[in-house]
């Protein structure tokens, strides 16, 4: 049975952030992830964690500006001064959060900056980061993003992806999601399974809108029976846009033959 976690960044907008804990415990999940954590104080985030039962399954590295259109800094030359102090504020949190992995955004290339430049920039931020999260018994993963949402993002293959994880060494592993490589390179019931051993955490949308699985042209019930079968035993982050209300939305995990099974956090 796939092990779906709350997306608090994307679901449950009808209420402010700090209240979507609770509504996520509400509809059934006992896991849940967002982009960042690091608006908040982490006492109450942790605080909200354990009062709902939930366990806190990824977030991400800061990301730069984020409002100002930044979606990562981790290839920017000029940045990895930046890059690593955002590494020790991400432990602090992931620590008070009993989080076990974070993913790392790559970011759009910045101009005047070759992708030779981009990718050595990348890797040693990478390793140097997946040392220091290992240190902390934390796992670092890297995500590929599709260009068409995020024109000029460095990381945005499988493929890619993956030859950065042998470059960089050990603790990092592949973040797969399934919406961004509908977009970029489809054939994702084989990709899955041929990568498998490197993939740590899933993530599901349904293109071309990004709403929540049976809206688009993925066909759902078979890929996720499909990961189910492979014996994939990480969670499968839910980081879609409702088109409409978020519970109502939800409808398509029933529908599918699945449930949300409440566990206690770890």
């Amino acid at each position: 049975m796939p092990k779906f976690a709350a997306n608090l960044t994307m679901l449950f907008n009808e209420v402010p952030f700090l209240d979507r804990f609770e509504a996520a415990a509400h509809a059934g999940f006992s896991g849940v992830e967002y982009l960042f954590p690091y608006d908040f104080a982490v006492t109450e985030l942790a605080a909200r964690l354990r009062q709902h039962g939930l366990t806190q399954v990824l977030h991400n590295l800061p990301a730069g500006n984020w409002a100002a259109g930044e979606r990562g800094i981790a290839c920017h030359p000029d940045r990895t001064a930046e890059f690593a102090d955002g590494v020790a504020r991400a432990i602090d949190y992931a620590h008070a959060l009993r989080c076990p992995q974070i993913n790392c955004l790559a970011g759009i290339v910045p101009a005047g900056v070759s992708q030779a430049a981009a990718h050595e920039t990348f890797v040693r931020n990478v390793k140097r980061a997946a040392v220091q999260l290992g240190e902390a018994g934390i796992r670092l993963v890297i995500e590929p993003i599709n260009t068409r949402d995020i024109p000029g993002f460095f990381l945005s293959q499988t493929k890619q992806a993956l030859a950065i994880i042998e470059e960089a060494g050990a603790n990092v592993a592949l973040q797969y999601d399934v919406y961004h490589m509908q977009i970029m390179e489809g054939d994702l019931a084989k990709t899955i399974e041929r990568h498998l051993p490197h993939i740590a955490h899933i993530q599901i949308a349904d293109p071309p809108a990004r709403n929540e699985p049976g809206t688009g042209e993925i066909n759902y019930r078979f890929l996720l029976n499909w990961i189910d079968r492979l014996g994939y035993p990480g969670w499968i982050g839910l980081e879609y846009k409702p088109a409409g209300r978020t519970q109502e939305g939800l409808r398509w995990i029933a529908d599918g033959g699945w449930t949300l099974e409440r566990t206690s956090a770890s």
